[in-house]
């Protein structure tokens, strides 16, 4: 049985950074750590913008069972990273427009706003390389990415962005900033 209260809390959330393009209809990812063996992840076929208790399955950290079939396809590197970075008690994946457009010609995000820059500064964008390949070896390049991180947030060229947290609210709090200062990025850029 899942938490109601981490189910409302997720399902909340969820439909905020739906609503602010973090989250498309069926695309990114939202968990939380349950324990130290176990994790609580959106489902595969989730609408994150009418979520529920269906809407999430828990999972074992270590060990892929049944349920894994059923849960995100992302559900891989949610479970790598919980293994391997112990603060991590939340993580969203998604693909927000402005931020992930900004990648598609840009090597660096060089942050210009007062919440942009005191929050994060510069962000270096990483390169996947070959897309085909992206899924086989994702969850492992993340992870190390994300330990080796200052602020726990990872912008992917063409892909979108990892982010954990502690906290829920610092974590959409990181998505806000980042998104926002990346849109502002874009409309400076119509104005030269």
């Amino acid at each position: 049985m899942l938490d109601q209260d981490t189910v409302k809390i997720l399902a909340d959330l969820s439909l905020t950074m739906f609503s602010k393009n973090f989250f498309g209809i069926y695309h990114g990812a939202i968990s939380t750590k349950q324990d130290e063996h176990s994790f609580m992840i959106n489902t595969r076929d989730a609408i994150f913008d009418r979520m529920d208790e269906k809407s999430f399955c828990s999972l074992n950290i270590n060990k892929q069972d049944y349920r894994w079939n059923i849960a995100s396809m992302e559900s891989d590197i949610h479970a790598t990273i919980y293994a391997n970075i112990h603060e991590a008690k939340y993580i969203a994946f998604g693909m927000p427009i402005y931020t992930t457009a900004y990648t598609l010609n840009h090597n660096k995000i060089v942050l210009e706003d007062f919440f942009g820059k005191t929050t994060f500064g510069e962000i270096t964008i990483y390169n996947p390389g070959d897309f085909s390949t992206w899924y086989k070896r994702n969850a492992l390049e993340i992870t190390k990415y994300l330990k080796e991180s200052e602020n726990n947030i990872m912008i992917i060229k063409g892909i979108g962005t990892y982010v954990y947290d502690r906290d829920i609210h610092e974590l959409v709090k990181k998505i806000a900033i980042l998104e926002n200062s990346c849109r502002l990025l874009s409309i400076k850029s119509s104005f030269n």
